[in-house]
C-alpha cells in the first residue's frame, strides 16, 4: 500500500511538472474579464491576447462574465484552478472598491488571487459642456463653496472610479456637489454632451475624443503630472488640491497557486506585449500609460489601494445603492 501510494503521488507530480511544461498549448487560456464586452479591461484583454498567442503559441480566448461590478466575474476566476489557464484581466473595482461595497463578493482580493501585473493606468479628467460657464477649475469651486451642493456632478454608478473620484474631491477641497450616478458610462457622456448635468470626473479615455471635438472642457486630470495627450490640463496637483491622483487601471491576475515558472513565463511575455511597438504607441495615444509592474509591486500596490478606497468609502458613507 506504502509503495503504491508513493507510485501515486509521483504519478501524480509528474503530470503536474508535463502541465506545467506545457502550458499554455495544453488547452485554451480563458482570459476572464468579468465587464461585458466594449469596456478598458476588455480592449486591454483582447490586445494581450493576441500578442500572447503570437509569442506563447496556444490559444487564448476572451471570456466576459459581467455583473455585480465585476465582483460575480473575479469570483468565477478565484474558484478555477490555478493551472495558468485562468487568467483574470479587470479593473480596480473588483479587486479595491466593490469588496468594501458588498456585504460577500466570494472572494478576498488580499489573499485569494495571485497578482502578476498591472497593465496599464489612466488618470481622471474633470470635465464639463464646452457651453458651461465654468472655464477653470477655480470656477467650479467658487460655486461649490458659495452654493453647496448644487453643481451635478455626474457618474457611471454608486462606487465607480468617477463617483469616487468626486467624493475624494469633495473631501479634499471641503465642498459638496450633487452626485447623480448612471448605470454606465454611455448615458453620463450622453447627458453631459445635452447639458444635463454640469461635470464628471471621466476616464481619460472615455473623455478624449469629445475634448479633443471641443464638446467637452477639460478642467483638471488627476495624473502626477501632466498627459502627453492633453498637455495644456493641468493636474489637479498643480491647481492646489493635494491628495487627488487617481487612476484607473487594468490589471491581470490569476488563481491563488499559481505556479512560478507559468507565472514568470506569463509575466514576460505581458511586459513585452504591453511594450511592443504596435501596441505602446497606441496605447499611449488613448491616453493609457504603460505600468507592467512586477509581481511584487502590483501585489502591495493592491494592498494599498485596498486600504486607501476603503478609508474615502467609509469616510464618505458611499453605499453600493
Amino acid at each position: 500500500m506504502k509503495r503504491l501510494l508513493t507510485s501515486l503521488l509521483l504519478g501524480l507530480a509528474a503530470s503536474g511538472a508535463v502541465m506545467a511544461q506545457a502550458w499554455p498549448t495544453a488547452k485554451p487560456v480563458s482570459l476572464l474579464v468579468p465587464f461585458p464586452p466594449g469596456g478598458s479591461s476588455d480592449a486591454i484583454a483582447r490586445t494581450l491576447g493576441a500578442k500572447l498567442q503570437e509569442s506563447l503559441g496556444g490559444s487564448f480566448v476572451v471570456d466576459n462574465r459581467g455583473g455585480a461590478g465585476g465582483t460575480i466575474g473575479t469570483a468565477a476566476a478565484k474558484r478555477s484552478a490555478p493551472d495558468g489557464y485562468t487568467v483574470l484581466v479587470t479593473s480596480l473595482g473588483p479587486l479595491v472598491i466593490g469588496p468594501h461595497l458588498l456585504k460577500n463578493v466570494g472572494y478576498d482580493p488580499t489573499k485569494e488571487l495571485d497578482y502578476i501585473t498591472v497593465a496599464v493606468q489612466a488618470p481622471n479628467v474633470l470635465v464639463v459642456p464646452a457651453a458651461s460657464p465654468h472655464k477653470t477649475l477655480a470656477d467650479v469651486l467658487t460655486l461649490l463653496k458659495a452654493e453647496p451642493g448644487k453643481m451635478s456632478f455626474a457618474s457611471s454608478g454608486n462606487g465607480s472610479s468617477d463617483h469616487i473620484t468626486a467624493e475624494l474631491f469633495w473631501q479634499q477641497t471641503g465642498t459638496s456637489g450633487m452626485h447623480i450616478p448612471y448605470k454606465g458610462g454611455g448615458p453620463v457622456m450622453t447627458d453631459l454632451l445635452g447639458n444635463q448635468v454640469d461635470a464628471s470626473f471621466m476616464n481619460i479615455n472615455t473623455a478624449l475624443p469629445q475634448i479633443k471635438a471641443g464638446k467637452l472642457r477639460a478642467l483638471g486630470i488627476t495624473s502626477a503630472k501632466r498627459s502627453p495627450v492633453l498637455p495644456d490640463v493641468p493636474t489637479t496637483d498643480e491647481l492646489g488640491i493635494k491628495g487627488l491622483q487617481v487612476y484607473s487601471w487594468q490589471g491581470v491576475a490569476a488563481p491563488k497557486g499559481l505556479p512560478a515558472d507559468i507565472k514568470a513565463k506569463l509575466h514576460g511575455a505581458i511586459v513585452a506585449a504591453l511594450n511592443a511597438p504596435d501596441v505602446k504607441p497606441k496605447l499611449l495615444e488613448q491616453g493609457f500609460e504603460i505600468v507592467a509592474n512586477t509581481p511584487q509591486q502590483f501585489t502591495s500596490f493592491q494592498a494599498a489601494e485596498f486600504d486607501r478606497w476603503k478609508k474615502v468609502i467609509t469616510d464618505r458613507k458611499i453605499t453600493a445603492d
